[in-house]
This record gives C-alpha cells, sequence and structure tokens, in this order.
C-alpha cells in the first residue's frame, strides 16, 4: 500500500512553519508592549471575560500550533492538504489577531474581540485552503493496490456451513478515547481562550475513539460485518455480492492510513486498530476494505469461499 511521500508531509508541514515564525516575529517585537495578563477569552458580544499571564499564552500558543502542525504533518494524505494549509491560517490569524487587541492596553479588561476577527480568521483559512489545495499537484496521485494473485480459499463441502469471528482492539486508543473525553470538561471549563476551543476536540476524538477501540470482525453467510464489540451500530458491512476477492497483509496504520480508526484514503477505506495483519476485501466497484485483526488469512479464505459459493468469485 501506499505510504504518505516526504514532499507530501513537508507540503504539511509548511503552513505551520510558515504561521509559527510570522507568529514568534510579532510576539518578539510586540512583547513588552503587551499588558501581563492578557485578555484572551471574550463573551458572544465580544467583550473579555478570561484573562492569560503573558509568559502562559506565549507558552500555550506556541504549544497549539506545534501541536497542530506535528498531527497535520504525520496523519496527512494528499487529498487533505489543503485542511492542513487552512487550520494553519485560521489558527495562526485568530493569535495573530489576539495579540494585536492586547497591544498597548492599559486594562486587559477593556481588550474587545469583535466577530469580525473570526471573519477575517476565516477568511484567511480559505486562501490557505485554495493554496494548499493547488500544492496537491506536486504529490503523485495514491494509485490503488496491485490485487494479490494468491487468494486464499477454505475447503467447505457442498452443504456445510461456517462462520469467523474475531474481537480485536487497541489499548493506546481506548487510553486515547478515555483521555479526551476526560479531559474535555476540565478543558472548556479551565482553559483560557482560544485554547478552550481544544476542549471540543475531545468529544471529537473520544467518542468515535471509544466505539472503534474494541471492534468485532465476522464473515459468515451474510459476508464480512464489522461493529464495536459492545454494540450492534455503527458497522460495515461488506455483503457477499460485493466481494471481488479477499487476502491478509501486513499494513501500517499511519504509513499505510495516515493513523487509527476508520480511515478514507484513494481507492480504499479502512478500520486501523493497530499496524499489523489486516484482512482486505477488494469490492465490485473496485475499491478496497481493510480492517486489522489477528487470523485475517482464515477470515479471507472462508470469505473467499463463501463469496465463490455465491456465486460473484
Amino acid at each position: 500500500m501506499n505510504r504518505a511521500t516526504p514532499r507530501l508531509r513537508a507540503l504539511a508541514a509548511l503552513p505551520f512553519v510558515l504561521a509559527l515564525t510570522a507568529y514568534e516575529l510579532l510576539l518578539v517585537l510586540r512583547y513588552d508592549r503587551l499588558p501581563d495578563p492578557l485578555a484572551t477569552h471574550f463573551d458572544a458580544g465580544g467583550t473579555a471575560d478570561g484573562f492569560t499571564g503573558r509568559a502562559a499564552f506565549l507558552l500555550v500558543s506556541t504549544v497549539l500550533l506545534l501541536g497542530l502542525g506535528a498531527g497535520w504533518t504525520l496523519l496527512v494524505r494528499r487529498a487533505a492538504l489543503w485542511g492542513a494549509w487552512a487550520t494553519a491560517g485560521f489558527t495562526g490569524t485568530l493569535f495573530a489577531l489576539l495579540v494585536r487587541d492586547n497591544t498597548d492596553v492599559a486594562d486587559p479588561a477593556r481588550v474587545e474581540s469583535p466577530l469580525v476577527n473570526l471573519t477575517v480568521a476565516a477568511g484567511v483559512a480559505g486562501g490557505c485552503a485554495a493554496v494548499g489545495w493547488a500544492l496537491t499537484r506536486l504529490v503523485p496521485p495514491e494509485d490503488a493496490e496491485t490485487p494479490a494473485t494468491d487468494v486464499p480459499r477454505l475447503a467447505l463441502g457442498a452443504h456445510e456451513l461456517a462462520g469467523w469471528t474475531r474481537a480485536t482492539g487497541s489499548r493506546p486508543l481506548t487510553a486515547l478515547a478515555v483521555l479526551a473525553l476526560v479531559a474535555t470538561p476540565a478543558v472548556l471549563l479551565l482553559a483560557p481562550w482560544p485554547a478552550a476551543l481544544l476542549g471540543l476536540l475531545g468529544l471529537v476524538v473520544g467518542v468515535p475513539g471509544l466505539a472503534l477501540a474494541r471492534i468485532r470482525v465476522t464473515v459468515d453467510r451474510r459476508g464480512l460485518t464489522v461493529r464495536p464489540s459492545f454494540a450492534s451500530w455503527p458497522r460495515v458491512r461488506v455483503p457477499l455480492d460485493e466481494v471481488a476477492g479477499a487476502d491478509a497483509r501486513d499494513i501500517s496504520a499511519l504509513g499505510d492510513f495516515g493513523g487509527w480508526g476508520y480511515r478514507v484514503r484513494a481507492h480504499r477505506t479502512g478500520l486501523v486498530v493497530r499496524s499489523g495483519e489486516a484482512l482486505v476485501v477488494r469490492r465490485t466497484g473496485g475499491r478496497e476494505f481493510a480492517v486489522t485483526v489477528p487470523d485475517a488469512r482464515t477470515a479471507a479464505a472462508l470469505l473467499n469461499t463463501l463469496a465463490e459459493r455465491h456465486g460473484k468469485v
């Protein structure tokens, strides 16, 4: 399977390098003109209602930009390069406007952050997204994996029935999901603006992460079914009449799919809870679906046999 190229990772890191450089330069030039503490959180009307020490603000804002940049660089895929540029543009602009609004202010309680600031940041993000989209031309497209020629089969008699099921999970993914959910209320209540917005990411990461941290993979007369171990939904199902073939492969969560969880790449999707052995199903439409699970070769052999019996392989 294809891996993110060094060029793609460099293009994903570039907007964060530019945003961080410009932002740090602005801070150096205006650091002595900023109040201590700064106004960093505002109500719906734009009036300051939260404050952060000058040194703490410098640390939090820098770490946030570095963290976002590292995440995008590590997990980026070609079709989402524009998202890295948009994120860097939006976040960097908000921080820069916050510094501007606090410059030469004697009383930080009088600082205001009008709604137009969000509009400006969104506009910059849109322009950066267009740049990122244009830069995808510099990255070769991700080609589909060449189908395997050694397709396993499981011998079954004409009247024999068989099924296969296996539960698998990821302790790191479980820990990350639980940590994200636990941290959400604390960040929303205690963190200064705009760092408090990170609290919402806890729900985005924690809820689906917990659902996908332990999954059950089943192959039977209905085809392939993948669902959370503790619930019947959400689930992914590939019926037998959509199975063009199946095999077992070793995959890298980061290198092949850009991370963990439910992943969408060019020509393929995947439910990835770890690196290693995976069941890969080629669908009749040409796309592939992969799920990381132990004993994937047995699952692939049975699925091929069932699909062949169904008249499609």
